[in-house]
């Protein structure tokens, strides 16, 4: 492992107020690692081989260990792989895993894992024109399309599409278009490649193993011996020793590299530029930049005025992709933290802006109706900022000015859901303390929602379609949600029962096999009756869907766990936002497995289901 030096210390601004963030970007061949102290401050920056690891915890687990045990809540990685759902298995390693699995071993509250090129497109914005280096010419347009591509053990290809609230990046797997030459020694190229594969796209080609394939196609072509040699050495020995070989191959490449990003700019409209990323070019950038890549890109026969308006850039800003994460990741907080209204979305928001824009906020949160009445003369005067500080301040809320933001701030004061939870007392009216319970509920509510894991709520629909039978075990005051979910489940002719009793729940455990589904419910997750049950239930072969906290031992031991992490003090009072929240995932589940296959993919039974459960809506 290889340590760096902390990085961007020109974006210095407060410290998180939960800690850092683990940052990672996985690759084929190598992961690179970074805690995020503040926006843009990066520190422990690291780099392991992945070759030195069986999968990807203990890789995570041995960066760990050199961060000095720190508490991490928040996570974001960029993988080299299609990402789709909860699963993941890797492309170019021996690797599969679960994302909620390595969440909940590395004791995160959320991990985001997303395509590497996603991550690489979501940085672009960022970007400073020291971080790049331009090939060519033509000049980018404001508030424009922008593409990235970029070989290295595959090609990656994205793109990133600015919208009034931020920006749009595109999941692409562009790197497996077809392969299509410019010439008669690309032909050539591809009827060597077409000898292995039926169908030969951009990334067998433009990419470090396609970089030798053009390599040993060339010494065919020309009739010449040429040692073995992997792309490193192809390089070092076009650039170093001038071999003609090697630098036919390199000037081809690079070529071809050319037309693959003129399809993509033509295809995107992509008038924000052209980003060159990858394990390959960056590292001969200066070379590149003389290379037959542009007079490529821009010969497109009619098109070619089109492109030669179009920049192209190398990036050449260490770890770029960790930069893109980061703001996937904040992004993703600030629409789950802030949660009802924007006055929680401010308070959420402060510890990430600017010294001038946190006194602004300030101000905003202490004096709400003076910021809605004054004008932005005043509001700058009050919180001691410029004028131009109060227009950059809405603007970091993704409004388009004061007046804008005045609008939504105004709605979102009147609204009827509170900010925070409101303290029933004993001097409260019965008009009072009921409006309390109702309206600490909706919010409790809201918040649920917007902090549902839909992947685990997927798997756990799942299990109960191929359920032979489901049993719900659970005590005191979760008994009447298991109850709840016996009788609906049963209604749905799937073989159900329901066990409130240590003993009984033992004994019901003893006699699960293979198929069969435990559904325990417990707020704490503790009960050490219902731990062993569950225990019973894995060993004999069944699995088990929690609903409990997310960092509990039933968690832990469950299949699967549907989190409930409403806080309450259940040793004095009822728990009865916790089993609100229960009774809501019974109802998701009985929703989900109900609304199954349709079609010529259903069955009998999903079509009785699917009945009942438009009779049990309108009963």
């Amino acid at each position: 492992m290889t340590l760096e030096p902390d990085t961007d210390s020109r974006y210095a601004r407060p410290a998180y107020a939960d800690g850092p963030r683990l940052l990672a970007d996985i690759g084929a061949t190598h992961a690179r690692f970074a805690l995020e102290t503040a926006p843009g401050a990066l520190r422990n920056v690291a780099v392991l081989l992945c070759d030195d690891y069986p999968g990807i915890v203990p890789l995570l687990e041995a960066y760990l260990a050199q961060t000095d045990g720190v508490r991490i809540s928040h996570g974001a990685f960029a993988l080299a792989n299609p990402i789709s759902g909860d699963l993941i298995r890797m492309t170019n390693r021996d690797w599969q895993f679960s994302t909620e699995e390595v969440r909940r071993t590395l004791g995160l509250n959320t991990l985001l894992i997303v395509n590497d090129f996603t991550a690489l497109a979501m940085a672009l914005p960022g970007f400073r024109a020291e971080d790049l280096l331009q090939v060519g010419g033509g000049k980018p347009a404001p508030n424009a399309v922008a593409g990235v591509l970029g070989p290295g053990t595959g090609l990656g290809v994205s793109g990133v599409i600015p919208t009034v609230d931020g920006f749009v990046t595109l999941g692409s797997e562009g790197g497996h278009v077809n392969f299509a030459p410019a010439d008669e020694r690309e032909f050539a190229i591809l009827q060597y490649a077409w000898r292995e594969w039926q169908h030969v796209s951009n990334e067998r080609l433009l990419s470090g193993p396609g970089m030798e394939i053009v390599y040993r196609a060339l010494a065919l072509r020309n009739g010449v011996a040429a040692p073995v040699r992997d792309a490193a050495g192809i390089v070092s020995c076009a650039l170093d020793d001038r071999d003609p070989l090697c630098l036919e191959v390199l000037e081809c490449f690079c070529g071809m590299l050319g037309g693959a990003a003129a399809n993509l700019a033509v295809t995107l409209g992509a008038f924000g530029g052209i980003f060159i990323g990858g394990g390959i070019v960056p590292r001969i950038a200066q070379w590149f930049a003389t290379s037959p890549f542009r007079a490529r890109f821009e010969a497109k026969g009619r098109f070619s005025s089109y492109l030669a308006q179009i920049p192209t850039y190398v990036i050449m800003t260490p770890n770029p992709a960790l930069r893109g994460v980061s703001s996937i990741l904040s992004e993703h907080l600030r629409n789950r933290g802030g949660a009802n209204t924007l006055m929680e979305r401010v308070q959420h928001l402060q510890p990430e802006l600017s010294p001038a824009e946190q006194r602004v906020a300030t101000l905003v949160i202490e004096h709400p109706r003076k910021v809605l009445s004054e004008p932005i003369a005043e509001i700058a005067k009050l919180a001691d900022v410029s004028q131009p500080t109060v227009i950059r301040f809405c603007r970091s809320l993704g409004f388009s000015g004061l007046a804008d933001f005045k609008l939504k701030f105004a709605g979102s004061l009147t609204g009827t859901i509170p900010v925070r939870h409101s303290q029933v007392r004993m001097t409260d009216s019965t008009h009072d303390l009921s409006a309390k319970v109702i309206d600490n509920t909706v919010s409790a509510i809201l918040k649920f929602r917007d902090q549902l894991d839909v992947n685990s709520i997927d798997r756990a629909i799942e299990l109960l379609r191929r359920a032979k039978r489901v049993e719900f075990y659970a005590m005191g005051n979760s008994r009447v949600v298991a109850i709840d979910g016996q009788h609906k489940f049963f209604r749905f002719r799937i073989p159900t029962s329901s066990y409130g009793d240590a003993h009984l729940f033992a004994l019901a455990a003893e006699l699960l096999g293979p198929g069969d589904v435990v559904i325990a419910i417990s707020t704490t997750g503790q009960l050490s009756e219902l731990l062993d049950a569950v225990d019973t239930a894995r060993a004999a072969g069944a699995d088990v869907i929690a609903i409990t906290s997310s960092k509990s031992p039933l968690a832990r031991k469950a299949s699967v766990c549907l989190s409930v992490d409403h806080s309450e003090d259940s040793t004095t009072f009822l728990s009865m936002i916790s089993r609100i929240l229960q009774l809501l995932l019974i109802d998701i589940m009985a929703v989900g497995i109900s609304l199954g296959p349709q079609g010529e993919g259903a069955s009998e039974g999903d079509s009785e289901r699917r009945r009942l459960l438009i009779s049990h809506l309108d009963s």
